[in-house]
């Protein structure tokens, strides 16, 4: 449990970087720049240690999707960051769960219970009460981390049937390297040079704790049962809570609180139901 919350804390300073290096640093930049670290990581430390047994997949082409619906998750973060508070946003990208729900009853064909049903209307009011359609504060801004949570439901859904077949950490070296090849065709039309060394900081910041982050979670779910883990996963919300308000000085006012705890409960509570009967892991939504 411990490891595992060091992980979305290192998510959460993973958001909290991005937001203030989104002011500055061209978005392909940023991202290219995160997934290379965590590419280049990656393969130093696996490589050596499990050789071309990492590399071995059986679909790569499903794994370059897998990729690319992660690097996509990661463009509409760090668009939404530049736009919208720490704590509603982390909220509403953790309704991904339960967008995974809907999307197995209605494109997969799954049964779904009526309890479960029941938290994901729960989970999409609570989105309702952050986004507040037709409020002074909506815009089209606001529906950017609505795309991601229907771009990394996608990615959900394709982990859990290539986690039948592949190895969890050939799953990881891929994600990095499909993000950083993607990323780069875009590169060179989005390289800057930066103002200072403090932005180089702000990227070698966001790939350290990508790249730590997910290490800590394969560590944690290797230790402990994911039923034990899964509710423990929306602390995120809590640790991006604490950087938004120290770094930005944003605290969400008590419609958004509401959202926020509503969305926590029902998704930690259809995320823990998801593993008990399927005895698989839930990953975390990273920024």
């Amino acid at each position: 449990m411990g490891l595992l919350l060091l992980a979305v804390a290192c998510f959460a300073v993973l958001d909290t970087t991005t937001k203030v290096a989104s002011a500055t640093v061209p978005v392909f930049m940023a991202v290219w720049f995160r997934y290379a670290f965590q590419a280049v990581a990656t393969t130093a430390i696996l490589l050596p240690l499990h050789g071309t047994a990492l590399l071995r997949t059986q679909h790569p082409r499903f794994q370059v999707l897998r990729g690319a619906l992660l690097l996509g998750s990661s463009l509409l973060a760090f668009l939404s960051l530049g736009h919208m508070p720490m704590a509603e946003f982390t909220a509403i990208v953790l309704v991904v769960p339960l967008a995974v729900t809907l999307m197995a009853a209605t494109i997969l064909g799954e049964r779904v219970s009526a309890l479960r049903w029941a938290l994901v209307a729960g989970g999409f009011v609570g989105t309702l009460l952050i986004l507040r359609p037709g409020g002074e504060g909506f815009g089209w801004t606001v529906l950017m981390p609505v795309g991601l949570v229907v771009c990394n439901a996608w990615f959900q859904v394709l982990t859990s049937r290539l986690a039948r077949t592949e190895k969890p950490l050939t799953l990881h070296f891929y994600t990095g390297w499909v993000g950083t090849l993607i990323a780069a065709l875009f590169l060179p039309f989005a390289w800057q040079a930066l103002p200072g060394w403090q932005d180089w900081a702000l990227l070698a910041l966001m790939g350290l704790m990508g790249t730590v982050g997910h290490f800590l979670l394969i560590l944690a779910y290797q230790r402990t049962p994911a039923s034990t883990l899964t509710p423990f996963l929306y602390a995120q919300i809590g640790f991006a809570m604490v950087g938004g308000w120290l770094v930005f000085d944003q605290l969400p006012d008590r419609v958004s609180l509401a959202g926020i705890g509503l969305i926590a409960v029902c998704g930690a509570g259809g995320a823990w139901l998801t593993v008990r009967e399927r005895r698989q892991p839930v990953e975390p939504v990273e920024g």
